[in-house]
Formats: structure tokens, sequence, C-alpha cells
């Protein structure tokens, strides 16, 4: 944070990479174990130090809008969540400005928003600097410096520094301090009010340096990658300037080895944003790393997630007045005269945009009676007749694996479908079954486990349209008045399952479709089955052969749903 602006996959054969750098077909050649996910993410809850605590910024809050019961048969929840929460993502027009605004620090960066910023630069090879000597050795509300020696002492113990790497500064800050309060005001606010020494953070000249060996991603396990009290806008500045990005607030980077995995930052795509929140994890052994690692650094990434901004169709409006979800809004709370440029928040369902179905969404917690309305209680007893126990989970989003939403892509194709229901059947959507997924198994080889399955409906990429053109998207097939997306049944649900399959995934508004009795059953088989959905993906026609997914939900506790970004490497 910058406090003056504002302030499991199949092995690939090592000869197919021997035309990338040599030292990437080494490392798949030399290591044999599986991949392992690391999770670098701040857990995310009210009472944790997850947002910078000076006035007038925004605390976090999640607000469970209704719970199952009599009015509703799923888990719905409200966020208010700025971008500075948690792990974060840092981008150029943080510090530089518009170039409009013809200002000392204008330029075309000024306009690379979270939204604009190329989805190649998220992931790379992390290396981590060893910081550690560094961790409170410093006066009261003072930073102690990283600086260029650090680096060059990394390169001489490990290799230079290069393109394509994430340098991570590793101090165990927040690793040692992020606590519940009141213990977590030694994250930041003791800082700030003079009461303990700063987190450790890079001068200006480390970034310069950094830049000379084209490095355009970091890392850092403090609050913020500019140093207190006077370095913040410096520093920020120093690397922003050359079109860097970071994650701050990171965390286990003792987790990782020196060099060698594979690190990225996923976050919402925020229209105009100059942060987000965002989640970042690892993947350490076997050959997988060194596949992204080349991926990312010849640039063959596809972004499937949609912008988020106010106006468009990103929730649910439901049938029938007041059964809307919470629409995503913008929030400006704090204007930067030099950026020209509000800090804000957004309100939104936690389904906004590309999201996380956890197992807990449509399934109540264990012991607990949950007094269906009548109709629903008959759907319940036909799903159980057919399909066994609906189940109970509380595996919220913070609980789900990270390596259950990612792996190989396997996109089915089921644009076939639209078109082939009939008016007098609307409110309806075609019904992707067994015999498609079997049918695609034919040509395409057979599902195995791990892989995700992506239905390609294309309704999204089609639909997908701000206000006032926005009704095809959602309403017009929720009502009746056009066909419905493709969507899965439980029987569907089950084989998958039965194959492996831990995580399905849509380009369709979601997994359920516009038939509640349905959709409802779609979600209980997915959740009793300890599976996941990832929804609202656009772009998923680009995807390529031989890509693998990764997705992954902002870490917050007790939420049934959780905003995030998806992408593919190829």
């Amino acid at each position: 944070m910058n406090m003056n602006s504002r302030r499991h996959t199949p092995r690939i054969p090592v000869l197919r990479y021997c035309l990338l750098p040599i030292a990437y077909c080494l490392c798949a050649a030399a290591t044999a174990d599986e991949p392992r996910f690391i999770d670098h993410s701040l857990l995310i809850a009210p009472e944790y130090p997850a947002t910078w605590p000076s006035a007038p910024f925004p605390r976090f809050q999640i607000t469970h809008q209704r719970t199952i019961g009599p009015d509703s048969s799923y888990n719905i929840d409200v966020l208010l969540i700025d971008g500075n929460t948690g792990t974060q993502l840092d981008v150029p027009p943080h510090s530089v400005a518009r170039p409009d605004l013809k200002r000392p620090k204008s330029g075309p960066l000024g306009l690379a928003y979270t939204d604009k910023i190329a989805a190649w630069q998220f992931g790379g090879e992390a290396c981590v600097v060893d910081v550690r000597d560094l961790l409170d050795q410093a006066p009261k509300g003072v930073s102690p410096l990283v600086q260029r020696g650090h680096l060059e002492r990394f390169e001489k113990q490990h290799r230079p520094l290069r393109f394509g790497d994430v340098v991570l500064f590793r101090s165990d800050y927040s690793d040692k301090y992020y606590r519940p309060f009141p213990q977590g005001s030694r994250y930041i606010a003791d800082i700030l009010d003079r009461k303990a020494p700063g987190y450790p953070n890079p001068d200006p000249d480390c970034m310069e340096f950094l830049a000379t060996r084209k490095v355009m991603t970091l890392g850092t396990d403090s609050a913020s990658m500019g140093p207190l009290p006077n370095l913040a806008e410096p520093t920020h500045y120093a690397g922003l300037k050359h079109g860097m990005i970071w994650t701050e607030g990171a965390t286990n980077l003792g987790k990782l080895p020196p060099t060698g995995a594979f690190y990225t930052m996923l976050g919402p795509k925020h229209k105009d944003g100059p942060y987000s929140e965002g989640r970042a994890f690892s993947i350490a052994g076997g050959e997988l790393p060194a596949r992204l690692i080349a991926a990312s650094k010849l640039k063959r990434v596809v972004d499937l997630s949609p912008t988020l901004e106010q106006g468009w169709p990103l929730t649910s409006p439901g049938v029938g007045t007041g059964n809307h979800r919470q629409v995503y809004l913008k929030v400006d709370f704090l204007y930067s005269e030099y950026l020209d440029m509000h800090h804000h928040t957004h309100l939104m369902d936690s389904m906004a945009g590309t999201h996380l179905v956890p197992p807990s969404y449509a399934l109540p917690p264990t012991g607990k009676a949950v007094p269906y309305a009548p109709e629903i209680r008959g759907w319940l007893e036909q799903y159980e007749a057919k399909y066994g126990l609906r189940g109970t989970s509380s595996m919220t989003t913070e609980q789900v694996p990270l390596a259950w939403a990612c792996g190989e892509a396997r996109v089915i194709d089921v644009r076939s479908l639209v078109g082939t229901t009939k008016p007098r059947q609307w409110p309806t959507s075609p019904e992707i079954t067994v015999d498609h997924i079997k049918t695609f198994e034919e040509s395409r080889g057979e599902l195995k486990s791990g892989d995700i399955v992506i239905f390609h409906t294309g309704h999204n990429d089609t639909y997908l349209r701000p206000q006032p053109a926005d009704n095809a998207l959602w309403l017009n097939p929720l009502n009746g008045k056009s066909e419905g997306w493709p969507a899965p049944g439980p029987d569907t649900i089950v084989y998958l399952k039965k194959k492996g399959i831990r995580c399905v995934a849509s380009d369709a508004p979601d997994l359920g479709g516009v038939e509640p009795k349905r959709a409802l059953m779609t979600y209980w088989a997915l959740g009793s089955r300890e599976m996941i959905g990832v929804e609202f993906l656009v772009n998923v026609s680009k995807i390529q052969k031989n890509a693998y997914f990764l997705f992954a939900a902002v870490k917050i506790r007790d939420c049934h749903g959780g905003p995030g970004r998806a992408i593919v490497l190829y």
C-alpha cells in the first residue's frame, strides 16, 4: 500500500519443452515428486487487521444476507471489500498518473488498471529473497530497508534474476504479526502510531536494480511494498513506473524453495482498479511448475474472467420482485488530487462475476435442522430417493483446497444445445447430460481425476452487455422470454464425480440453469459429493489444447461464494 498516494497433471514429455530455456527442462527432469499447492494468502475476517487502519478506509464486512431456510435454498452473502484488503495486488495507476494529466509522474502506465494488466504477468518463477535478518531491526515507526545488496546476495547464492521471475521478499513479518485483534494492531496500526518497528521493504534503488533485470512481478510478506515513514511513495513509483505489479501481504513464503516454484497472484478484475484484493499461491515440486513458468514467460495465457463494472449484469436478478442478489457497486471514499482518482471500495454479492461455488452454498451445516418451504421439502424427498442423502457441509470458501480449482482444462463444447428447446417449455435450460460427456470422451479422450471440466455454452460471450441491453443474459431466460443457457443436471454431476472430477466450470451465468428444481438438485449433487463449481467464465473459445486451468477465490472466512480470477496457461 502506498500511503502518500491516498493516501496431478498428466506427465508432459520433457522433450516438448527443450525449445524453451534449458533451465526449465532441467527443472522438469530433475524432480519426480507430485506438485504441492502452497497458499500465500491472509485470512480475511472482521476481527483481523485485513484493511488499512487509517480513516477513512472502510473496514471489511460480510453480511449473510440469506441463509438456507424457508425463504432461501442457498446461503447468500454480501461483501463490502476494499482493494486494499488482506493479500492484495498493486498495479501502476496506484502511483503513475494518467497521461492526459500531463504531470511529472504521468505516463501510459497510468491506465494499466487491474482490468488491463495482461494475465501472463500474474505469475512466474518464485525467487525468494531472504531478508529475515531485517525483521524488527529499526526504530519504532520506521521500516528496515531491503537494499540492492540483498538482491546481489541472492544472485550470488542462487542465480541472476531475469524476466519471468517473481521476486518475493521474505521477512516472515505477516507470519508473525497477522493476528486477530487486539494483537492484530501490531500488523499496521502500531507502526503508524510509532509503537513498534516498521515492516521490512525495498528502497527505490532496489526497484531500479530489479528494472535492470527486467523483473516485472514482485511480492512481499509485509503489509505494503512501501517503507515507512517516508519512502512509501518513492518506492512505489520507482517500481510501478516500469510497469511492475506486486503482491502485498503475502504469507508462508518460508514454504517455498529459493527458486523453481511457480507463483501466481489472482484477483477480481475491477474496472479502473489501481489495486485489488486477491489470492496468492504457488505450486512446487514435480514437472508442473516448470511448465507453467515457461508458459507465463512466453505470455501464453488466456484470461477467462469478465471485468467487474457497475451497470453490468454480474449477479442474478432473481425471479420476481425482491429476489435479486446485491448488484456490483463501486463506492468512492477518498480523493487523490495528484492522480485525479478516488480510492474506492465495492459492495457486491459474493458471486459477482467469476466466482467459486463451495459445498456450503447449497448444503446446511451439520446438526442444523433446515425448515425448508413445503415445495423444497418435496424436491428433497425426490432427490434423496434417487441420489442418496443430500448431506451437510461447513466447507466455506477459505476451506476449499486450492488444488481442487486447478488442473488440466477439458473443454466440453455444448453450444449445439442452444436452440433445442421450444418456447412453450420456457423457462427451461437445455440439459447437459451424461451422454454429452461420454460423446466428448469418445472423441477427445477419457476424463481423468483432477481434470477441470469446462462447459462451453457461449452464453456469456454472446449476452454479457451493460444496461440497458443487459436483459438477455439473466432476466429474459429466467422469466421465460428466451431459452435458458445449457446446464448440467444432477446425473451429470454424479457421473463426473465417478471420473474423479472435483471442479466443474461454465461460461454461463451459473451451473444450475433457469429451472429452480433442477438447479437446486445440481447444486445438492455438487455439494454432497464435495465438488466445487467455477461460474461466469468468458473467452472459453480461446482455450488451447494442453491448457492448464488456474482459479482462486479471495480467502474470506465463512463465505459461501467467493469472487476470483480464472486463467489458463498453455
